[in-house]
């Protein structure tokens, strides 16, 4: 498997305070773990491009796009609520972590790539259609997924997110639209309090109690995206990646290990091969322990490069 990492060095300019968990941290962790490991080596690794005003209004109305430009400080932070705030360089990161995913969409729809992990931040799966939450201004996912639509011809997106926070923002994006399937598996009950029930027949959620572990995690996925992402029939895969499900995560209380992280990536990628000529984006959400955040990364990479990984 030819597995592209897209990642860019101004990701790490956007911060939200010395004691943020959503820190530029998290980029250098999955760096120097894959790097440590020989993983990153293996990648076919390539900068992000900012995301085009276009691509971005396929998603967010100009509105949205213009209050966020308003809110952009001259210095210091701005706080767009309690726990999203902006810095001078928060914007322009957002608009590379965006730009990532349309950049491994063109990737894996040019057959330069067979997958593709975008290694940026801030994340997405939180921002609404008009508004930014949850550490998250833009949704990067829903960007990606509207580009592949608009500019490929794609007319079944599947969105699997197995943060450890559902993905409102990617479902109020794409609530009743039949060509876009979301699987969301997550802590419930559990921020962020809404869409946590589907009212919509393309909206997939798995809620899980807290404490649950491995068995809980992956029978859930089995009983309820497998059903689902077979009789769908993506065209194209694309992965919210959190791995804040973990059971180091210092924000959440599911158990998850690494070798879950590798499972679920090898199950997206068998629905890719049988129905999307392999072709899969994933790209970072949420996972807030350091070290954690590094090795779950490298099962993740490691399932896409089609590498073993120990149980």
């Amino acid at each position: 498997m030819i597995t592209s990492y897209i990642s860019h060095p101004h990701c790490h300019d956007h911060h939200m305070g010395p004691e943020h968990p959503e820190s530029p941290l998290r980029l250098e962790a999955i760096r120097a773990r894959l790097a440590l490991t020989g993983v990153l080596q293996q990648t076919m690794q390539s900068d992000a491009k900012p995301a085009t005003d276009e691509q971005l209004s396929r998603v967010h109305p100009d509105r949205h796009l213009q209050a966020l430009a308003r809110c952009v400080p001259e210095h210091g932070l701005v706080a767009l609520d309690g726990d999203t705030l902006m810095n001078p360089a928060s914007l322009s990161a957002a608009r590379l972590a965006a730009g990532a995913v349309v950049r491994g969409v063109d990737q894996v729809f040019r057959g330069q790539a067979d997958n593709v992990f975008c290694a940026v931040r801030p994340p997405g799966h939180h921002a609404e259609v008009t508004d930014p939450m949850g550490f998250c201004f833009i949704n990067n996912i829903a960007v990606g997924a509207a580009h592949a639509r608009a500019r490929h011809g794609a007319e079944r997106v599947a969105i699997l997110d197995f943060d450890v926070h559902q993905g409102n923002g990617t479902v109020d994006i794409f609530k009743g639209d039949p060509n876009v399937l979301v699987c969301s598996s997550f802590q419930y009950p559990f921020y962020p309090w809404r869409y946590l029930r589907s009212e919509w027949h393309n909206i997939i959620n798995t809620p899980l109690a807290a404490g649950s572990g491995s068995d809980e995690f992956r029978q859930a996925i089995e009983d309820d995206w497998l059903p689902a992402l077979h009789a769908f029939k993506p065209e194209l895969v694309l992965v919210s990646a959190g791995f804040d499900a973990h059971r180091n995560d210092p924000l959440a209380e599911l158990c998850l290990e690494e070798d879950d992280y590798y499972w679920v990536t090898r199950l997206a990628m068998e629905i890719a091969a049988l129905y999307a000529d392999n072709r899969l984006v994933s790209v970072l959400e949420g996972g807030y322990d350091l070290e954690s955040l590094g090795r779950c990364a490298e099962a993740h990479v490691k399932a896409l490069l089609g590498l073993p990984y120990p149980s």
